[in-house]
């Protein structure tokens, strides 16, 4: 039977997932048809800006989320701070950008421009899901294919990759500007982001901005049975995966 109040029961499910809920799932959930969840959830939204919330609902990830509202995120950081979330390294975030703007890309394709080894940054983005393995690329030597995770959506608030910022819309941004004034460019980044997690945002946009333009052909991936991603992984990287990864 669907619940007699669907906007208070619709909060009731949002509130109690730290994870974007699908609009189907929602509906499953409530015995309600998805364009009755979705104008539920319009109106939601519509009453929670009326009177000001402390939270706001935002479509993430193919699904929805309450989040901070952009203007209490500070008050929310000082009764976190000290537990916040292990933040990525410049050489993580660099390696994520990479495979972001790039995708499906090898490991020798991420190293030919970052100029190092990256292993040690694949394993770590790998262990924290923000990477994954696509399959095989078919070119010679069938190297390992990495792309990003819906954590790293997640992570960043995207609903999906066509909201990271395009390299040439950077470049343009960049050439628009004095020299002076380059190392002060301010990128937007999504408004429910903590201060920390949005730097980190404008750090692989940046990162982005920078990538080559590649007139080379998209790789053809070859899947791969999920039994033998632990021992392509340790082949490749000398590290075990983390199956949570997948």
């Amino acid at each position: 039977m669907p619940p007699s109040n669907l906007q208070a029961a619709l909060e009731a499910l949002l509130f109690s997932s730290d994870q974007p809920l699908p609009l189907t799932l929602l509906a499953e959930s409530l015995d309600v048809a998805p364009d009755q969840v979705a104008e539920a959830l319009r109106e939601l939204e519509a009453a929670g800006a009326a009177r000001g919330a402390g939270v706001q609902l935002r479509e993430i990830a193919g699904g929805y989320l309450l989040v901070t509202a952009p203007e209490h995120a500070e008050w929310v950081g000082r009764l976190l701070r000290g537990k916040k979330k292990m933040r990525l390294s410049r050489a993580a975030l660099e390696t994520m950008a990479i495979i972001a703007y790039k995708q499906p890309v090898t490991k020798s394709e991420v190293e030919a421009i970052r100029g190092v080894d990256s292993s040690a940054v694949l394993t770590t983005l790998l262990e924290r899901t923000l990477v994954t393995i696509r399959g095989r690329s078919k070119v010679v030597g069938r190297p390992l294919l990495y792309g990003t995770t819906q954590e790293f959506l997640d992570y960043f608030g995207l609903r999906d990759l066509s909201e990271l910022p395009r390299p040439e819309e950077l470049r343009a941004l960049v050439a628009a500007r004095e020299p002076e004034q380059l190392d002060m460019m301010e990128l937007e980044a999504p408004a429910a982001l903590d201060p920390a997690t949005a730097a980190e945002f404008e750090v692989v946009a940046q990162v982005g901005s920078d990538l080559p333009f590649s007139s080379d052909q998209p790789h053809e991936v070859e899947p791969m049975a999920p039994g033998d991603l632990d021992d392509a992984v340790v082949e490749e990287l000398g590290a075990p995966r983390d199956p949570a990864a997948d």
